[in-house]
């Protein structure tokens, strides 16, 4: 007997009207965003006195992606992760994060939106005289002040744990944790409200090689597990190979190019030559293609690339 065809479910069931506001469904407090693009900017200009950063600057996110962010000193990365969770006020142009405005949105309703997100800052921004655990309970505390004690001690321990740090830290100090576990403890803060969108501010920045390819696997981990939108400004070419599904290059005042690592390769501007076909770009592409050929080792034509390539790699050494 042939099987019965099932009919897919809707991705989006449809609100009632008095629900929606103009083409956009109004979220509940428990309901994910379900829209293709969480977060749009559209003709960005922030400047400090006469020092203009962006100028004209879009760019849209979207919902799922490991989203890199990349640019030189200076181009205003992490002025423009400020700008889209509401900390910059923009000179001009329109940021909607989930469908609403945080540039002329209502104060409320952005509010209610800051509680879908997380962001983890450089260097973790932990409140010293705090433990990690009641660091974590500082997002809950301010968003759900209905919990229990009990409650949210038991989800900061959680958290805690889903970023990859023994129990026992949940009552250390900031000061009693390493550089990477500082990192860590940030990232517990940022998916304290369990978010949708996940910001992070260079988090690989200052840890060992080991330790920067375990936040990276980690970040990639979550991104599944969780459904995970994530805006990650780096430097590190080793993470926007491994884990970035695109990469937004920021140059000449906006954003002039988002796409795969790949298709930037064959842009002609200079700084994106420079940056990915550079002398640390070609070795960040090394590596991958070598951990890439050594999960297929079984194949003579891998195993006789991989000991050609680390050949040549012990004579330039």
């Amino acid at each position: 007997m042939a099987e019965r065809e099932v009919d897919p479910l809707p991705e989006v069931e449809p609100l009632p009207d008095e629900d929606r506001e103009g083409d956009e469904p109004v979220l509940g407090r428990h309901e994910r965003y379900r829209g293709e693009f969480p977060i749009e900017v559209k003709g960005l200009k922030n400047s400090f006195g006469e020092q203009i950063i962006h100028g004209g600057l879009d760019l849209a996110v979207r919902r799922g992606e490991i989203l890199g962010v990349v640019g030189g000193s200076g181009t205003g990365k992490s002025v423009l992760m400020r700008s889209i969770i509401g900390l910059q006020l923009p000179d001009e142009g329109q940021i909607d994060v989930f469908g609403r405005s945080i540039t002329t949105g209502d104060p409320d309703d952005v509010v209610g939106v800051r509680n879908r997100w997380g962001v983890l800052f450089q260097g973790g921004a932990l409140f010293s005289t705090l433990t990690v655990g009641e660091n974590v309970e500082v997002p809950l505390k301010k968003f759900y002040p209905e919990l229990s004690d009990e409650l949210t001690h038991e989800i900061a321990r959680y958290k805690i744990k889903l970023s990859g740090l023994p129990e026992e830290a949940v009552s250390k100090y900031p000061s009693e944790l390493s550089g990477g576990m500082r990192k860590r403890a940030g990232l517990a803060r940022a998916l304290a409200l369990d978010p949708e969108l996940l910001f992070l501010d260079e988090p690989t920045a200052g840890l060992d090689p080991i330790g920067a390819a375990a936040f990276d696997v980690l970040t990639r981990e979550l991104k599944q597990t969780l459904g995970l939108t994530v805006f990650l400004i780096t430097h590190d070419l080793d993470t926007l190979h491994e884990i970035c599904d695109r990469v937004a290059v920021l140059a000449d005042r906006k954003v002039i190019a988002v796409d795969t690592v790949p298709n930037l390769m064959k842009i002609d501007h200079p700084w994106i030559q420079e940056y990915f076909n550079g002398p640390r770009g070609r070795a960040a592409l090394t590596a991958q293609a070598l951990d890439e050929l050594r999960k297929h080792m079984d194949m003579p034509i891998a195993a006789n690339a991989v000991k050609a390539l680390d050949k040549s790699s012990g004579k330039k050494a």
